[in-house]
């Protein structure tokens, strides 16, 4: 399941994990909060990554300003 649809727009789950990193947390963390299995948090903040939605901090992640204005 993809987070980013072809228009560049983001699904509704999406948009509920990127609201979860607007304080920075692990991969467990995150499943947690938002109750989705950890294989599709990892599949989620690979896609988030690779758009640059999020960034690495040490073992947590947390969204960024490009994430934040795709949540606008």
């Amino acid at each position: 399941m993809a987070c980013i649809n072809s228009d560049g727009s983001l699904t509704s789950v999406a948009k509920f994990i990127l609201r979860s990193l607007l304080k920075p947390m692990t991969e467990e963390a995150l499943a947690k909060e938002v109750g989705l299995p950890l294989f599709r948090i990892r599949m989620s903040i690979r896609e988030f990554l690779d758009a640059e939605l999020v960034r690495q901090d040490n073992e947590k992640y947390v969204i960024t300003e490009k994430g934040k204005e795709k949540l606008e």
